[in-house]
């Protein structure tokens, strides 16, 4: 940062002398074409100095046990402390960077060591060095000649992904998460067995249905709303008590369909589920699907990274028979938000006949390279996000290796809070998981023994909640909680995190007998 100090100093002598020590003043109300709007020895100072409230802020403390998770504030009191309001007139440095500050002090530490809210947290810093990177070159991942290394930066990527999944071959790009990767599967699956439904839409295509778990993401539902399916249209199958898919009711829903006139689409597995993190049986799946020629697609966002480790990739057995993949690094693998991939099995460029729109202006059909560079036809965005660099970079530094090792140690992780979990009073597990999901229910003294009262499952559900109050509001940690199907509020710990300890794991089940102690 010194750097920018040097530099700018040397411009700042070579101006005053140019114009004999002194500043031409300008004019406010003149068009001056002669200087530039910003001025960069002004902009790299302060640029310095929010750095540096940023590393205090959020990598000093913001990772230190010592210091709370979030710092809680009613959403009035909130919109005070950061003065929200746009102003006509700028404000000078010193007040932008106090708004630094407090946007820093008031947000959520999710690099804390006590952050398990949500299927992403922690911090890799050779990631955090590429997403540095990536906002600094501002550039957009559409053409070859605006982003050349990041284009073939995303294809290696790409490529490696795809041969974890065990392909070859194949196609993929990385989307603004695992939503659109799961709406980008319905429909290339769509596309492929209706190629006019581009040009004329929806008006020639039969009724389409898709096939999901019961404990899928939203995102299925969602995106049949979103392509014109229907939410109707998605058919739920049973799970197991792991909520994993029944293959045998798939078929027999598949079969009912068909007697019924509409057209199975897709077949949406998940390898790893929000809740549970749930791996259906995928083998058997991909029996169900072949026999039907339908669409596998499989949304490994959250257990996708198994496949790094020989020891816990057989959860995933069965997805090289897959269509597509949609895989988020931003999670397991902490390569920072957003990092998702969509990857294909297709080798016809399905991609590029199903979203192109040909654009002559932007991809045009005589540049002097190679035009299958220029991969920004094949999405569904113009202007996108690169996300690759910041996976790439950590890959690079930690190896595939380094990957696996992440992996393992979450599962270490797990076996350790179950067995604690086991020891202690008052705590009752779900179910037995088979990834690192852990989720259970605090039973508080109040309410131990009392099981066969007929208001006991109302006020267990009443418990997470108010636990959960409590811990954000002394800011002590994050940790998730839902109900499920017909099971009350539990909570969801997923200890993934390479950042996390044993030392971490402990305080989060005495802090929730703390703070439920007296309910």
């Amino acid at each position: 940062m010194d750097y920018f100090k040097e530099v700018n100093m040397e411009s700042q002598d070579k101006e005053s002398s140019a114009t004999g020590g002194q500043n031409r003043p300008v004019n406010v109300g003149e068009r001056d074409l002669s200087e530039p709007l910003i001025d960069h020895s002004e902009g790299q100072l302060f640029l310095t100095e929010a750095f540096k409230i940023i590393v205090e802020e959020l990598l000093c403390k913001g990772t230190d046990i010592k210091e709370k998770v979030c710092e809680w504030r009613e959403p009035e009191e909130l919109a005070g402390l950061l003065d929200l309001e746009l102003r006509d007139a700028g404000e000078p440095d010193d007040r932008l960077l106090q708004r630094v500050r407090d946007v820093a002090k008031y947000s959520v530490k999710t690099s804390h060591p006590r952050f398990a809210n949500q299927q992403y947290g922690g911090v890799d810093y050779h990631s955090l060095a590429g997403r540095f990177l990536t906002e600094t070159l501002n550039t957009n991942l559409f053409t070859y000649e605006v982003a050349p290394a990041l284009v073939l930066m995303e294809n290696e990527v790409l490529r490696m992904l795809r041969l974890l999944v065990g392909w070859t071959e194949g196609d993929g790009i990385f989307c603004p998460g695992g939503s659109l990767s799961n709406i980008y599967a319905m429909n290339l699956a769509r596309y492929r067995a209706f190629p006019e439904v581009k040009c004329q839409g929806l008006r020639g295509v039969p009724q389409l249905v898709v096939f999901t778990s019961q404990e899928s993401h939203y995102s299925v539902k969602k995106g049949a709303a979103f392509l014109g399916i229907g939410m109707d249209n998605v058919i739920m199958v049973k799970v197991d008590n792991r909520g994993r898919m029944i293959p045998e009711d798939l078929d027999e829903k598949i079969q009912l369909a068909k007697s019924e006139g509409s057209v199975p689409l897709l077949v949406n597995c998940m390898a790893g589920t929000t809740v549970q993190g749930a791996f259906d049986p995928l083998d058997r799946i991909a029996d169900v699907c072949e026999k039907h020629k339908i669409w596998m697609h499989i949304d490994a966002c959250w257990g996708g990274s198994v496949l790094f480790s020989k020891q816990h990739r057989h959860l995933m057995k069965g997805v090289d028979r897959a269509n597509s993949v949609a895989w988020n690094p931003h999670k397991m693998l902490v390569a920072g938000l957003q990092c998702s991939a969509f990857l294909l099995k297709d080798t016809t460029n399905l991609m590029k006949h199903c979203h192109s729109a040909g654009a002559t202006y932007l991809f045009q059909q005589d540049k002097f390279y190679d035009m299958d560079l220029d991969i920004g036809d094949k999405t569904l965005q113009c202007s996108r996000h690169v996300d690759c660099l910041k996976l790439w970079l950590m890959w690079k530094a930690v190896g595939s290796d380094g990957l696996a090792k992440r992996v393992d140690k979450a599962f270490v992780h797990a076996r350790y809070v179950m067995e604690q979990l086991k020891k202690r009073e008052g705590f009752r597990i779900v179910e037995e998981p088979e990834f690192v999901n852990v989720c259970f229910w605090f039973i508080p003294p109040s309410l131990r023994g009392k099981e066969g009262n007929a208001d006991y499952q109302d006020r267990l559900a009443a418990v997470a909640p108010l636990i959960k109050e409590r811990m954000m509001k002394q800011g002590t940690m994050m940790i998730a909680y839902q109900p499920l199907a017909n099971r009350v509020n539990f909570f969801r710990l997923a200890v993934f995190s390479p950042v996390l300890s044993q030392k971490d794991m402990d305080f989060f089940l005495d802090e929730i007998e703390r703070l439920g102690k007296d309910l």
